[in-house]
């Protein structure tokens, strides 16, 4: 922990990469999860893909409504905050996410790249305008402008990842010094590929997740016997 620290203290570029890990610590259930409700009510390899947006819409929107409806009984974690007051220090320069719940946002980072959206926003899927989120949590499902359909601003199965986001995280990855993976298994592509940009331009790496990785071997040190709030609150602790 203390050499994790000191490279922390000392880099001068650092970006943070959180996974699903990151949200589950929240108490926010991982969607994936067939022990879940969800699974009771919906099938999500049906419904969490373009083709249920277009063929079958009143379900689709049945499953993000019990989706959205899920992520706002929770709240982000003592780890969000930290990272959050971490960039207003300049400790942290950005932070790569696979997580659409917004929790980043609303603890307080910044300089956010959401590889797969957010539920923060929403848009209608023929006129591409912004839609009201409280609006959509309340039924309104039908654009206010040309009544296309609305949709989370998530990426679906069948969709590529947002272009521009993906250009600014490599971007940004390979500008890093310092690059901390928080509880992703690193093992959905492309999103997986950041790690190895950010040595093959080197960067220390580092690991923090309970399980082991397909990255591991290429990492400067792992961490397996915290979870992550754990992790950020006795690293903050020594900084």
């Amino acid at each position: 922990m203390d050499n994790i620290v000191n490279l922390i203290r000392s880099a001068s570029y650092t970006l943070f990469f959180t996974g699903a890990g990151m949200s589950t610590e929240s108490g926010l259930p991982d969607f994936r999860s067939k022990d879940r409700g969800l699974w009771s009510k919906f099938n999500p390899d049906e419904l969490a893909n373009v083709q249920a947006l277009v063929h079958n819409f009143q379900e689709f929107t049945e499953f993000y409504q019990f989706r959205l409806r899920e992520i706002t009984k929770y709240k982000p974690h003592e780890g969000h905050h930290i990272l959050g007051r971490w960039e207003q220090q300049g400790l942290v320069s950005g932070i790569i996410t696979q997580n659409v719940d917004g929790f980043h946002h609303d603890a307080g980072s910044h300089n956010v790249m959401e590889l797969h959206g957010t539920f923060r926003k929403f848009f209608c899927n023929q006129c591409k305008r912004e839609q009201d989120r409280e609006r959509y949590i309340n039924g309104e499902h039908h654009c206010e402008y040309c009544n296309g359909p609305v949709r989370p601003g998530i990426v679906l199965f069948g969709e590529m990842l947002p272009e521009d986001v993906f250009y600014k995280a490599e971007i940004e990855t390979s500008k890093a010094d310092l690059f901390i993976v928080l509880g992703s298994s690193l093992t959905v592509s492309p999103a997986n590929m950041f790690p190895m940009i950010a040595k093959e331009h080197g960067a220390k790496l580092v690991i923090v997740n309970r399980e082991p990785t397909p990255m591991d071997h290429y990492a400067d040190y792992i961490v397996r016997d915290k979870s992550i709030r754990e992790f950020l609150v006795e690293v903050e602790e020594r900084l």
